[in-house]
């Protein structure tokens, strides 16, 4: 019978491996790099807890120890707090959104989906019935019996159910008023 060998990939990064750098954007992405890189050397236990007392006289080891948990402990609080602040303005956007009529209402939707793409990145929960009902709830005046319509629909529409009668219905609308225009 032959022999197999192989080599086991080590978890722990090669000694050259470079740390991730925070850029001051998207902390919560690079803290989990970060704690992940921390995990395979090991030493993460010291942003959790608080520094072991260490005998009268090695005082610059205690400091330095308490001061990366401080410092962990700092960027975590102001990029959270951040993190929150971007929430409320995405989410303020989302509100704020209306669907105007000199627009295309597919385009305008692509804008709405890239905002509610943006709210789920931040970890905010929006279920499909939402997204759909809220998209419908926001188109231009001129597609006030299309939406009665689709709000009275007794099935619960899929997004991507949406999405397709959206582009029948704008084509149909587009086809409508060339033939009105000869």
């Amino acid at each position: 019978m032959p022999t197999v060998s192989f080599t086991p990939l080590s978890s722990a990064p090669a000694h050259g491996e470079k740390r991730p750098k925070f850029s001051g954007a998207d902390f919560k992405r690079w803290q989990q790099k970060m704690l992940f890189y921390l995990n395979t050397l090991n030493p993460s236990r010291f942003l959790k807890e608080d520094p072991l007392v260490v005998v009268e006289g090695d005082s610059d080891t205690q400091r330095r120890t308490a001061t990366a948990k401080e410092l962990w402990d700092f960027l975590e609080k102001e990029y959270k707090t951040e993190d929150a602040c971007i929430k409320k303005f995405v989410v303020g956007k989302f509100l704020d959104f209306k669907m105007i009529d000199s627009k295309t209402v597919m385009s305008q939707v692509q804008e709405i989906q890239i905002i509610l793409h943006d709210l789920l990145a931040k970890g905010m929960e929006i279920n499909e019935p939402f997204q759909v009902a809220s998209i419908i709830e926001k188109f231009p005046l001129l597609w006030k019996d299309f939406k009665n319509y689709l709000k009275h629909k007794r099935k619960e529409l899929k997004l991507e159910d949406l999405i397709v009668r959206l582009r029948i219905e704008e084509d149909n609308r587009n086809i409508e008023a060339k033939s009105h225009k000869k």
